[in-house]
């Protein structure tokens, strides 16, 4: 019998048994299962499976905490019950039958955007750290930056430009690959898309706003400006969308023996068409839009009701799946605004969550177990993966994620209230203050310091009180 063939038993009963199980697969730290009918799942008994620190539903899936070991214990639950493991591809599809219509659009938002991640992280440190050598006066009294007085640091600051701006200028063409990748298109195709969208031969987006003449492509019986779309998120979505959909209509109707010519040709050409003349204006106006709109709730009169409420529900928003929405918006502002008001927040919560945490490490200080979990989940949560601690901690217990929700209400507050920008999204926690304009950093130093004390403060004394006894586990399944 192996290590984890009884807590194996265990989960296969309480979930339903096997008959329950449409896919099974697995990540980092949890066992994921799509169920035929979830109502059979007995979470309570599942929790109280030794092996296992917290579930909860997401994407139309049900989703075990098992924590590092998950790998072998997925290997051994698989083999005794019997069941073949599919690819997370393959369970995202089976999931869809448990999704209603939101569920399943926030899941399309979150496939396109996922892949681009890494690139993101790393553009976001990368003008972070630019920041700190080229705009925060460090020296000779505070009126020179590094790049002003060091040959060297003004040719690193330079060079990393090569990379910022690779990430965040040229991202139609990460979003419209991805959705090719997404959508099982030719992903070369959704490559050249996303190029012709920030082509060099285009008026920057940038300079639109400040050019006298626009250059166009002139046809004799009609103009097309030439706009490139530079950071533009709406309208590389809504292009990469109608190329997948092209070249599936067109799979479908034109001959193998003629659809490698024919099917790329047709699908790419009128496409590249289409976003320039229709969907690129289109798409332009609503993420202008948007931004508008965000912008101007974030910094009218009433700006702190939104920050407000803003920092007490993105952890609800995280268990929901809609956070995936932010990274849009978010991009969106930085693309009309050279900044977000928006990214400080969710910094702000992340760090609100491992606070709740650190304070539970205080609370079971002596419980040798319980920090095996809590330690290495606050670390995480304080460097922007919220994941362990809010599934494997806060939510077990409940009172120490509502203590981090309203940590994590002031620390926004305090953040918008003083006009808090970050130059891009990036690491959450702590090290998202390399995000923040240079100007704000000190303030946004205050909100961190807010977010940190207040959920720890709360936390502890939650636990002394009838709320310790309330626990949100539930409902986050």
């Amino acid at each position: 019998m192996g290590k984890y063939t009884d807590p194996a038993k265990e989960l296969l009963e309480y979930i339903g048994g096997k008959d329950n199980v449409a896919a099974v697969t697995h990540c980092a730290t949890r066992m994921r299962f799509v169920l035929k009918n979830p109502a059979q799942a007995n979470v309570e008994k599942i929790e109280s499976i030794k092996l296992v620190k917290g579930t909860f539903t997401q994407a139309g899936q049900f989703q075990v905490i098992i924590g590092n070991e998950v790998s072998s214990f997925y290997n051994e639950f698989t083999k005794y019950a019997d069941i073949d493991g599919t690819s997370k591809e393959e369970a995202k599809v089976a999931a869809k039958q448990n999704m209603n219509f939101l569920q399943r659009m926030i899941a399309h938002l979150a496939d396109i955007f996922t892949p681009l991640i890494p690139a993101l992280v790393v553009g976001g440190l990368i003008l972070g750290f630019r920041n700190i050598i080229g705009d925060i006066k460090l020296l000779e009294n505070g009126t020179k930056s590094l790049t002003e007085v060091s040959q060297f640091w003004a040719g690193v600051h330079g060079f990393l430009w090569l990379i910022g701006e690779a990430v965040f200028h040229f991202l139609p063409v990460g979003i419209t690959w991805a959705i090719t990748k997404k959508m099982g298109t030719s992903q070369i195709l959704g490559i050249v898309l996303g190029i012709t969208l920030v082509s060099p031969q285009l008026l920057n987006a940038y300079g639109v706003a400040g050019a006298k003449d626009i250059p166009v492509w002139d046809f004799g019986f009609a103009q097309i400006e030439m706009i490139g779309y530079q950071a533009q998120v709406i309208p590389a979505i809504l292009a990469g969308l109608v190329l997948a959909m092209l070249e599936r209509k067109l799979r479908d109707i034109v001959p193998n023996s003629i659809s490698m010519i024919v099917v790329p040709f047709f699908a790419l050409l009128p496409t590249v068409l289409i976003a320039h003349t229709v969907l690129g204006p289109i798409g332009w106006s609503i993420g202008s839009f948007i931004s508008d709109v965000v912008y101007s709730g974030l910094t009218s009169s009433f700006g702190w009701l939104f920050a407000a409420i803003f920092g007490f529900a993105y952890a609800p928003l995280v268990i929901t799946g809609l956070h995936h929405m932010t990274n849009a918006i978010d991009l969106q502002l930085m693309s009309e605004l050279g900044g977000t008001n928006l990214w400080p927040m969710i910094a702000l919560s992340n760090i609100a969550q491992g606070s709740a945490v650190l304070a539970m490490i205080f609370i079971n200080r002596k419980n040798e177990e319980e920090k095996q979990v809590s330690i290495p989940a606050a670390i995480s949560c304080y460097l922007g993966v919220t994941e362990p601690a809010m599934f494997g901690i806060n939510l077990k217990y409940g009172f120490p994620f509502l203590a981090a929700m309203i940590g994590s209400l002031v620390a926004a507050v305090v953040s918008v209230g003083s006009s808090v920008m970050a130059n891009s999204i990036g690491v959450g926690g702590l090290p998202g203050i390399l995000s923040i304009q240079p100007k704000h950093i000190s303030m946004f130093a205050v909100a961190m310091v807010v977010a940190i004390v207040i959920p720890f403060i709360l936390t502890i004394v939650f636990s002394k009180t009838k709320m310790s006894k309330v626990s949100f586990n539930k409902k986050a399944a």
